[in-house]
């Protein structure tokens, strides 16, 4: 593949509980899977990731909530594991080896950053066309974030430091 034909990179949010599985987890463990999401929109968001990819960490059920860091996309359409497993809480008993209804990703730490970008804060500089995240009652724990939102978040994050 040749540089002009390669894909165009995307940007995502990403919302995990800090107490389930934060950014600190992350940084540690450098790589995870993505597991147990179910709810069908955020699904079709993981399977549209490419690997290279970004996603902003967004701590949710917290107080406060915001993005906390950045992680790369390293491996897509990875098929979840859980929903196989009758012990998890993510099983599915639709779902088959030959017919896997649930897809997520493999996401890898970039950085944390300095200081959380709340929601508050957020909500001040977007409007809930430009960023999901900040719509009143979203829920979508996957979606996506459109690069000049992403460079300005980045932008910020980094001004924060």
């Amino acid at each position: 593949m040749t540089a002009s034909s390669a894909l165009p990179m995307n940007y995502w949010l990403m919302k995990s509980e800090p107490d389930v599985y934060g950014i600190a987890d992350l940084e540690r463990d450098r790589e995870t899977i993505w597991d147990g999401v179910r709810n069908y929109q955020a699904r079709n968001f993981l399977k549209s990731m490419q690997s290279g990819d970004l996603a902003f960490f967004y701590h949710s059920n917290t107080t406060p909530l915001g993005i906390v860091g950045l992680v790369k996309i390293a491996q897509s359409t990875v098929i979840d594991p859980t929903q196989f497993d009758s012990s998890s809480k993510y099983y599915d008993p639709k779902s088959t080896l030959e017919n896997p209804r649930w897809h997520t990703a493999i996401v890898e730490f970039v950085e944390t950053f300095p200081m959380m970008l709340t929601l508050d804060a957020l909500r001040q500089i977007f409007t809930p066309d430009e960023l999901w995240v900040v719509r009143p009652g979203n829920r979508l724990s996957v979606m996506p974030v459109p690069e000049d939102v992403a460079m300005r978040i980045l932008k910020k994050a980094r001004e924060l430091g």
